[in-house]
């Protein structure tokens, strides 16, 4: 993951509260290691192979008889097991509709919890990152949505995206953050000095 200092973080924080100096909206940032663990993922794979390495060794006559070839069975699931185990090389097990399902689950179990659905006039917006995924979600409530289209966001979501593959993570959320700030300020001008939800970024362990 990313490693977050603090001028970073503050980096975020004061890029929300710019934007929420001209805007009616609440913006919350989520970042998320990774949406899940895929435990099951690595068993899976080495279940199979360890299925299918004793086998293809069988073909080749006289090599290892009923005995070994139990024993290569174990060690081919034990060593598969754990190497399937090593984060980068799961991320890259679990298919990748699979991975976007899971963090996108996510993104919208974190507009409900950071109480996003609850702000005056329905302005709140959610910045959800999930980097093993790559993941990168824009979420608001209807009092954005009713004035600003989904599409909008697609291009400034594709930019984050990349900014994650990079491992440019934090100058991603800067750029997206001010980005959004362009369009809300067009669209949901400032009515009335509030600030409802925290201007930080919140990092799940």
């Amino acid at each position: 993951m990313t490693m977050l200092d603090e001028t970073a973080q503050k980096r975020v924080a004061a890029a929300i509260a710019k934007v929420e100096l001209e805007t009616d909206a609440e913006l919350v940032t989520v970042l998320a290691p990774q949406a899940d663990d895929y435990t099951y993922i690595p068993l899976l794979w080495a279940g199979l192979l360890a299925l299918v390495v004793p086998g293809l060794i069988n073909y080749i006559p006289g090599w290892l008889n009923a005995h070994l070839l139990l024993l290569a069975q174990w060690a081919t699931f034990i060593v598969l097991g754990l190497v399937f185990r090593i984060p980068s090389v799961t991320t890259r097990l679990v298919p990748r509709h699979v991975r976007h399902w899971r963090a996108g689950n996510m993104a919208r179990r974190q507009f409900l919890e950071r109480q996003l659905h609850h702000t005056q006039n329905g302005t709140g917006m959610l910045i959800f990152v999930s980097e093993a995924e790559r993941y990168v979600e824009i979420l608001v409530d209807e009092g954005i949505s009713s004035r600003i289209g989904n599409e909008t966001w697609a291009a400034i979501i594709e930019d984050f995206t990349r900014r994650v593959a990079r491992g440019e993570t934090m100058e991603g959320f800067v750029a997206c953050i001010e980005a959004c700030g362009q369009h809300l300020k067009q669209h949901v001008q400032l009515t009335q000095a509030r600030n409802e939800l925290p201007d930080r970024l919140v990092v799940l362990g």
